[in-house]
């Protein structure tokens, strides 16, 4: 007699796919049942009060502010005039090692360092020399140029 041609893999394998349909038409008809609570677009809508809070009432008219769209400036306000700061500025050389040519100059006015190359000396400074310097962008922040003695 011939066995069933059915083998336990075939059989565990129409388990899962019956399983996985029966899985979606569960989530089919819980997706009906619970669209029907969303209700209108009113009641989904959210605002959010004087406070940045999330509400679901709309705000008071009254409270609205009145712009006058003349006052509203479109690109990048005119600058002010100011008077323009000196850009020499003073300090001390902190830290200056000669033989690889860089150090760091501390500024006198805000106490902030400062890089300094030797291509950017105009003179020989060692440490604790009070100097004049500009400064200048580089690559990781603002250096010192134009560096010379006091």
């Amino acid at each position: 007699m011939a066995g069933s041609h059915e083998t336990y893999g075939k059989k565990e394998r129409e388990k899962k796919r019956l399983k996985k349909q029966e899985a979606k038409r569960l989530k089919r008809e819980e997706r009906k049942a619970n669209s029907n609570k969303g209700g209108d677009l009113e009641s989904m809508l959210v605002y959010v009060d004087e406070n940045g809070q999330f509400t679901d009432t709309p705000p008071d008219p009254s409270m609205k502010a009145e712009i006058d769209p003349e006052d509203i400036i479109l690109g990048i306000p005119k600058k002010e005039e100011q008077e323009e700061e000196d850009p020499v500025r003073e300090g001390t050389v902190d830290f200056y090692d000669p033989s690889k040519g860089f150090g760091f100059i501390i500024d006198a006015e805000n106490k902030s360092r400062y890089f300094v190359h030797v291509s950017g000396t105009l003179e020989e400074i060692t440490e604790g020399n009070r100097v004049n310097f500009e400064l200048e962008r580089g690559q990781k922040g603002m250096n010192a140029v134009k560096v010379k003695k006091v």
